[in-house]
């Protein structure tokens, strides 16, 4: 019964759950019904909307296409009007341009370059669309006028701020003021910057836009003029100062920036240096008494100096002027043109240097035809300064013609010809001067032709390279010795230069010692001839102490101050034989023997006599004749006068010293006139004319 009971519930249950199931398969399948009429409605929507689609793309793209062809037709058209405006533009650029340019560039230079701009583009759009038209024929022309007036400008505005740099500047500039401890350096400015800046404008067109180079005709010109005025306005600054000794003062040289003056550098052995130690000389003698004869070279004044001084601050002047003008002509130059620019601008000043150069020469060779050697020492000074200035001036003159770098050396050669020239003939002169009697001095001092020849020789000393490299360059020195490197004569060495320098010297020296004999044979007396001689040669001698002269000498023959010294020792030995006739009339010669209280013969008599006769004579007659002779030197005079006064005295008191006890006259100071005391006296008269 339990049994039925459970297969009825389990059966119940089982029925339950068959119906529910059955119950959801009704559901799904409405729900697959109900999906199915979904889709269906949905593929039926897009196929609808699909349909729809296709036939607005049918309807859209053509219009589309339509569309996008107006668009490239409105733009055609729009650039069409573009370049139809403009094309008339350029048919406008003559009328719309020809107020500016009838006006020109000044003060407005960018606007005009910016319608000379228009203008040229008219120019080129003519050219190749129409070159027939009379516009093309208006635009060239008013390009032309453009730029003929870019031109003009150009030349209007180097005219008119182009000036001379004033003296005091280029002074400042080579470094003149040696008062200064630190030289400053002085940049020339040539052109106002913001001009400079129109004219490099103007310039860097014309080069590439207006095709002409005649500007750098222009510039050139213009240029080359200042160039030449500021040398010359230098030059005629040192000619107005010549005669102002108190510019040079040192109370001016403070108030250098007050004063628009320069002192010019210490330069010694000049002319000037000559005269006044010649005057010197002939004025105060050795030992500050007046000499009897030395005359001065033929007279110079400062002027000279100031023409030297002069040159050759232009010569350097022209150098720094020059570097300067290159440093601005490359930056309105073009490179390719600027050597050749720079050789035509520099011409007209160099050539003027030349030839003033050429002047100074001819001048020298005047004086040496004139035999006037001291004229040609201005050319050493100027000539050492080329030579300084040599490496400079070819540096600046870099990549110029070469006959324009060769006119510095070939005025250097002239000069070293020139002087070399002079140096022989003067050498020659010391050794043929004429023995004239009427030019010989009365009184035996130095000689005229000695003080000048040793003068001469003392310039020398301030530029011995310089004349060394003078007498080298006319082949005065053994082949082997000259140097490899170089021809030149400033390539010698300034050992072989002093070498070459100590030889001359020596050899007019000794030109001079041969003349100086010869003209001693013009006095008869012997011992005036030995006065002379040795007033000369210790005259050589002092002169050759008192400078370098004995050392330079001595590189060669180191032996020229003893031999000099012998020469004087030997011309005092030959003066004091003067002295024989009167000393010989105290010697015991022919004095007879005696006693004391001894009574003499009467010829035993007459010989004393004789002998106190013929020394007092003699000693009287020296004495009157010497004392108008001359011994320049104080050490030597007193020297000469002493070792008289030792000789003489000591003969003349033994004498007197034997004469005491004898009787040989009843009127003994007859004879006896003179006291041993008053015979030095004399003797200490010698020699001096305010005796």
């Amino acid at each position: 019964m339990i049994l039925t009971e459970d297969a009825s519930a389990r059966k119940r249950e089982i029925e339950d759950k068959l119906k529910q199931e059955q119950e959801t398969l009704s559901f799904i399948r409405e729900s697959l019904e109900k999906s199915d009429q979904l889709t269906k409605g949905m593929v039926s929507i897009l196929s609808s909307f699909e349909s729809r689609l296709m036939q607005l793309e049918n309807s859209i793209i053509p219009v589309h296409k339509q569309t996008e062809n107006l668009q490239r037709l409105q733009e055609n058209v729009d650039k069409t009007l573009s370049c139809l405006d403009h094309v008339i533009s350029y048919y406008h650029v003559a009328k719309d341009t020809d107020k500016i340019i009838r006006e020109g560039p000044a003060g407005r230079l960018d606007e005009y370059l910016a319608c000379i701009a228009k203008i040229q583009k008219a120019v080129e759009y003519f050219q190749d669309n129409n070159p027939d038209s009379p516009e093309l024929n208006t635009v060239k022309a008013r390009f032309e006028k453009g730029k003929e007036l870019l031109e003009a400008e150009f030349r209007s505005l180097l005219m008119r701020y182009s000036k001379p740099v004033p003296p005091i500047l280029i002074l400042d500039a080579i470094g003149g003021d040696e008062d200064m401890e630190v030289q400053e350096d002085v940049t020339l400015e040539h052109l106002p910057e913001a001009v400079l800046q129109d004219i490099i404008c103007i310039s860097a067109w014309l080069v590439e836009y207006g095709h002409n180079q005649d500007f750098m005709n222009v510039y050139f010109q213009v240029r080359s003029s200042q160039l030449d005025r500021s040398i010359k306005g230098l030059k005629e600054h040192f000619r107005k100062n010549s005669a102002t000794s108190a510019m040079h003062s040192p109370a001016v040289q403070t108030k250098r920036k007050e004063t628009p003056t320069k002192k010019p550098p210490k330069r010694p052995g000049t002319i000037r240096k000559a005269q006044n130690l010649l005057k010197q000389y002939s004025q105060h003698g050795l030992d500050g008494k007046k000499g009897s004869n030395l005359t001065p070279l033929e007279g110079k004044d400062d002027v000279l100096d100031i023409e030297i001084d002069s040159y050759i601050h232009c010569i350097s002047a022209f150098v720094k002027l020059a570097q300067s003008e290159y440093v601005l002509l490359t930056e309105i130059i073009p490179e390719h043109h600027q050597k050749k620019t720079f050789d035509s601008l520099i011409q007209e000043a160099l050539d003027n240097l030349m030839l003033e150069g050429d002047n100074i020469i001819s001048a020298a060779r005047r004086a040496i035809m004139r035999h006037d050697y001291s004229a040609v020492l201005t050319i050493f000074p100027i000539l050492r300064h080329l030579k300084q200035t040599k490496p400079d001036f070819d540096a600046t003159l870099q990549g110029t013609a070469a006959s324009t770098k060769n006119k510095l050396p070939a005025l250097i050669t002239s000069m070293e010809t020139i002087g070399a020239k002079a140096l022989e003939e003067f050498a020659d002169s010391i050794k043929n001067d004429p023995d004239k009697e009427y030019n010989m001095p009365k009184d035996g001092t130095v000689h005229e032709l000695t003080s000048n020849a040793i003068l001469f020789l003392q310039q020398l000393l301030d530029f011995q390279e310089t004349a060394g490299a003078m007498l080298a360059s006319q082949g005065n020195a053994e082949p082997q010795s000259w140097p490899q490197s170089s021809s030149s004569a400033s390539s010698y060495s300034s050992e072989f230069s002093r070498r070459l320098l100590s030889t001359y010297i020596y050899k007019v020296l000794g030109n001079l010692q041969l003349n100086l004999s010869n003209k001693a044979k013009v006095y008869e007396d012997p011992a005036l001839r030995a006065v002379f001689l040795h007033n000369n040669y210790n005259y050589i001698l002092k002169s050759l102490e008192k400078s370098e002269l004995i050392q330079l000498v001595a590189v060669t023959h180191k032996k020229v101050e003893g031999s000099y010294r012998e020469l004087i020792e030997q011309e005092i030995q030959n003066y004091q034989r003067s002295w024989l006739k009167v000393t010989e009339h105290l010697t015991e010669r022919n004095i007879p023997a005696f006693q004391p209280g001894t009574k003499l013969k009467d010829k035993e008599r007459q010989i004393i006599k004789d002998k106190f006769k013929g020394f007092n004579e003699g000693l009287e007659e020296l004495c009157k004749i010497q004392q108008g002779w001359a011994v320049p030197d104080k050490e030597q005079r007193d020297a000469i006068r002493q070792a008289e006064k030792r000789v003489v005295s000591e003969a003349y008191r033994a004498f007197l010293q034997r004469c005491a006890n004898i009787s040989f006259t009843k009127n003994p100071e007859k004879y006896h006139r003179y006291s041993p005391e008053q015979v030095e006296e004399m003797i200490d008269k010698l020699f001096d004319t305010s005796a």
